[in-house]
Parts: structure tokens; C-alpha cells; sequence
């Protein structure tokens, strides 16, 4: 079966997923595009052969379209995610599935009444080698039960419309989302504290920030959020187990020797760090699809609550208090408690 996906949103992250779908994954045909720029939008389409639509309506809507993927302007997500669950068609939403958590539960009512999962979340650090390689070690209890888990998510620079919220809302929502699946465990509350900042950081920026987060069983977070660290990318996490820990593996680079020193090369931008993980989450998506089962990644529930926890990151943020994430029951729709 080939799985004809219509695109809403042909930005950056939407033609590079248009991209990754005619290119790099098999089984998969790109038929629809739109943007609410009709010339974004045609270029876009063009390289996969597809047609351009005038709206997202109509490309839920189209015939030719088997599932949706879902690349725009960040408020409109609710929308359109709401639309392919009412036409039943599979839907993948880039991050975040709603920038509120009134919207968010919205999309969790409706799949939970259409009873078949339909909504995934593009939340790709699930599906990078490493991360994975740290689950199966967590899940085997070699390390023991987790107690400690230190992270950083560093980027070079951030352009001046970047804002101190951004450091939780756009930055670290990934390691949120992934350390609630490493850990299998909730947060509970977050707080965040400011050290000195970095002199190379626009004058209106928080930068860095040293974000604390609890969990349900008592697991303990530091996040490091740098986005002027100047030298590179560099995502770094740790998780300190009763018997032992386990660290997420840097990307494999080699090692040059010459004028007396010793060098490897790090990577400067999250595209070249993280494009394993895109291809592997579109083509087990994909997969799915195409074998008629639902998606597998993560879920709406997922998508709320990281839209939740980052939220009352930034009210901890700007408060200076710790922050309770007071997050719903989790339906047993989604594997809570019946």
C-alpha cells in the first residue's frame, strides 16, 4: 500500500519533510500541499509532484489524501488536527500539537471519542539510536531504579526574536517529552533558576537557564539550557541509577590528530544531529500506516502534556517560584489508570 500524504504548512520543517517523504522513504506519496502562501506552497509541492490546495480544509478533505501531516504556523495546529480526526484520517503533527492546554485536551476529547488512535506528535528523539539504546538499558534495571538525571541542550546561537520563554516552549519541550518516556514517569513540578548570563546573548534574553523538574516517583532533573554557548550543538543527558548510570552517547565523529593536538568535530545545528531520528519517525510511521495499524509515537496525551509542563516552566520562570504542572488524569485511553 502506498500512503498518499497531503501537507499543511510549507515552511522550512514542511518542505524538508516533503522532502524526507519523496526522497528517503518508501511507501509513501506526497499529493497535496498548502500554505498560506501560495507561492511557499508550490514550491514546496513541486519536487514530489503534488497539487496545491488553497487551504487546509481542503487538503483534510481531499480523496487522494490517506493521512495528514501537519507543518504550520503552531496556533493553527488544533484546527486542523481536529479536522483529520473528524474525517477519521491519520494525522502527524510537528510540535507542538496545540500551544494551549485548553486545545490540546480538546484533541485528546475527540480521538478519545473517534476510540481508534489517530494523532502523532513530532517528538523525534524517541527514535534516535542513543536515546533508545538508554531505554532498553533503564528498562533492563541495569542501572537500577533512576534517582539523579543531568541534561543540556546547548545551541550556538539564537537570533534576537528568540525570547527567554522560547527556552522552555521551543527548546526544552524535546527533553521533556523525552524524559517522561525514558523514565516512564510524570513531572510534577518545575522551577527554574537563573545564573549569570552570558554577555554574547541579545540584552532581553535569560540566557542560560538551569531548569529543575520532579517527577512522580521522586526522580530529580537538571536541564541546562544554553542557546549562546558559541561552540556548537550539544545535547548531553545522564540518568544516575541506584547501581550504575548510563549517558546518552555524543554523535560518532573522528578523531584528528595534527599540530599537536587531539580534535573532534561537533556538530553546529540540530538538522545534522537529529536527521537519523526524522527519517527513522517517518518511516515506522509510515510503516504503521501502511500495515493498517495507528500510529505508535507519541500521543496527544503526549502532546499535552508537554504543552502543560512547558507553560508552567515559563511561570516558574517569570515568577521565580516552583510551579506545580497539575496535569489531568491520564485517560485510560491513553494507558492510564481505568
Amino acid at each position: 500500500m502506498t500512503v498518499r500524504v497531503g501537507v499543511i504548512g510549507a515552511g522550512w520543517i514542511g518542505k524538508e519533510h516533503i522532502r524526507r517523504l519523496t526522497d528517503t522513504i518508501t511507501g509513501t506519496r506526497v499529493t497535496v500541499v498548502t500554505d498560506i502562501d501560495a507561492a511557499r506552497a508550490e514550491e514546496g509541492a513541486a519536487p514530489a509532484g503534488a497539487r496545491v490546495v488553497p487551504d487546509g480544509a481542503a487538503v483534510v478533505a481531499a480523496d487522494d489524501v490517506d493521512a495528514v501531516l501537519v507543518t504550520s504556523w503552531g496556533p493553527t495546529h488544533a484546527e486542523h488536527v481536529l479536522n483529520a480526526i473528524a474525517a477519521g484520517k491519520p494525522v502527524f503533527c510537528e510540535k507542538p500539537l496545540a500551544t494551549t492546554a485548553e486545545d490540546c485536551l480538546k484533541i485528546v476529547e475527540a480521538e478519545t471519542a473517534h476510540g481508534r488512535r489517530l494523532v502523532q506528535v513530532g517528538f523525534m528523539r524517541r527514535y534516535d539510536a542513543g536515546y533508545r539504546q538508554m531505554k532498553q538499558v533503564i528498562e533492563s534495571g541495569r542501572v537500577g531504579e533512576p534517582l539523579v538525571v543531568h541534561c543540556a541542550h546547548r545551541n550556538p546561537t539564537v537570533p534576537e526574536s528568540y525570547t527567554s520563554a522560547m527556552a522552555a516552549l521551543d527548546t526544552a519541550v524535546h527533553e521533556v517529552d523525552v524524559l517522561r518516556w525514558l523514565l516512564d514517569d510524570e513531572i510534577v513540578s518545575t522551577q527554574v533558576v537563573t545564573p549569570r548570563s552570558t554577555s554574547k546573548r541579545f540584552e532581553h534574553l535569560k540566557d542560560p537557564q538551569i531548569m529543575l523538574f520532579e517527577t512522580v516517583k521522586g526522580v530529580r532533573v537538571d536541564l541546562e539550557v544554553f542557546v549562546n554557548c558559541q561552540y556548537g550543538y550539544d545535547i548531553q543527558c545522564e540518568v544516575v541509577g541506584e547501581e550504575g548510570l548510563v549517558r546518552l552517547p555524543d554523535p560518532a565523529a573522528v578523531g584528528v590528530r595534527t599540530a599537536g593536538r587531539h580534535s573532534t568535530e561537533v556538530l553546529t545545528d540540530w538538522v545534522g544531529r537529529f536527521v537519523d531520528a526524522f527519517d527513522t519517525e517517518f518511516r515506522e510511521w509510515i510503516a504503521n500506516l501502511a500495515a493498517g495499524n495507528g500510529p505508535t509515537g507519541p500521543s496527544a496525551w503526549d502532546g499535552y502534556a508537554a504543552t502543560v509542563i512547558t507553560a508552567a516552566t515559563v511561570e516558574a520562570l517569570e515568577s521565580g517560584r516552583v510551579i506545580a504542572t497539575d496535569l489531568e488524569p491520564r485517560p485510560a485511553f491513553y494507558g492510564g489508570a481505568a
